[in-house]
């Protein structure tokens, strides 16, 4: 009977107050500074457990405000998994779990590393790209408003079913997620969407970037048919989309010397200026 009591007594988080954390996270990035970066962001989407757990404590609920004041850097979807967790632990902790604010710190501070390194791949360098190339593509196609409706349509579906899901993962599981972090799964991820992201890029190369080479190479009439070879027709025939290609690996290597991403740009303008001076490009 007694243990009846117990677990009646018990402060747990309802799924009123699931809804309402899943919301403010999408506000992270509401509020930067560069001491802490996201931490604002974080704390406000914290205040719907903090406030049902530690209801009429007004020292445990500063307290707890003060734990998600910390510093906080991570991909902006990733933080519903790490809010989560923080989530199950602020439980636990208010039920009497010896769980201390160093502790709470640590796991924040030892996932939201992790969680970026698979975030940023998956997220920035392939989900989005992926889809703003398609919506760019029906774009160019005629489609209108088709286009941008589709890519904020399939975004942020992607992005907030990610939100909730992985927002009930880090709550389910609490800290027994982090024992995953430290095998090869994280790492798996991180490489698989990295190749991915890069062959969908490579893939698009052809399609988004067009070189053309209108100067003549020789001229041939046969039954007063005349037949002209373009400079351009010669690299069709050796491989095409080659200097596309070409000419993307020599804007990589030159990031790589630490150019700067805006003087490539110029300089793109002026080779493409000069070309068409002298006849070389079209």
């Amino acid at each position: 009977m007694a243990d009846n009591e117990t677990v009646e007594k018990q402060k747990r988080l309802t799924h009123g107050d699931m809804v309402k954390t899943f919301w403010r996270a999408g506000f992270l990035q509401g509020s930067w500074n560069y001491e802490r970066v996201q931490n604002v962001g974080f704390c406000f989407q914290m205040i719907p457990t903090i406030k049902r757990l530690y209801k009429g404590d007004d020292k445990e609920t500063a307290a707890a405000l003060q734990r998600h004041l910390t510093f906080m850097q991570t991909t902006p979807v990733m933080t519903s998994l790490i809010g989560g967790i923080s989530m199950a632990m602020e439980e636990e902790r208010a039920n009497g779990k010896p769980i201390d604010d160093a502790t709470i710190a640590s796991v924040k501070v030892g996932t939201m590393g992790p969680m970026a390194g698979v975030g940023d791949p998956i997220f920035w360098g392939t989900i989005r790209p992926v889809i703003a190339s398609f919506a760019a593509s029906l774009a160019l196609s005629g489609s209108g408003l088709l286009a941008p409706i589709i890519f904020f349509v399939a975004w942020n579906a992607i992005r907030l079913a990610s939100r909730w899901y992985l927002q009930k993962i880090g709550y389910d599981q609490g800290t027994n997620i982090v024992a995953n972090l430290g095998g090869s799964l994280i790492q798996k991820l991180t490489t698989g969407a990295s190749i991915l992201g890069m062959f969908i890029m490579g893939v698009l190369v052809p399609r988004w970037t067009t070189i053309n080479f209108p100067l003549v190479i020789s001229k041939a009439t046969v039954n007063g048919k005349t037949t002209v070879m373009t400079l351009q027709g010669i690299f069709d025939e050796l491989l095409p989309g080659l200097i596309p290609l070409l000419l993307t690996f020599m804007c990589i290597w030159l990031l790589r010397k630490k150019m700067n991403a805006i003087w490539l740009i110029f300089l793109m303008f002026a080779i493409g200026i000069f070309g068409y001076w002298i006849g070389l490009l079209g």
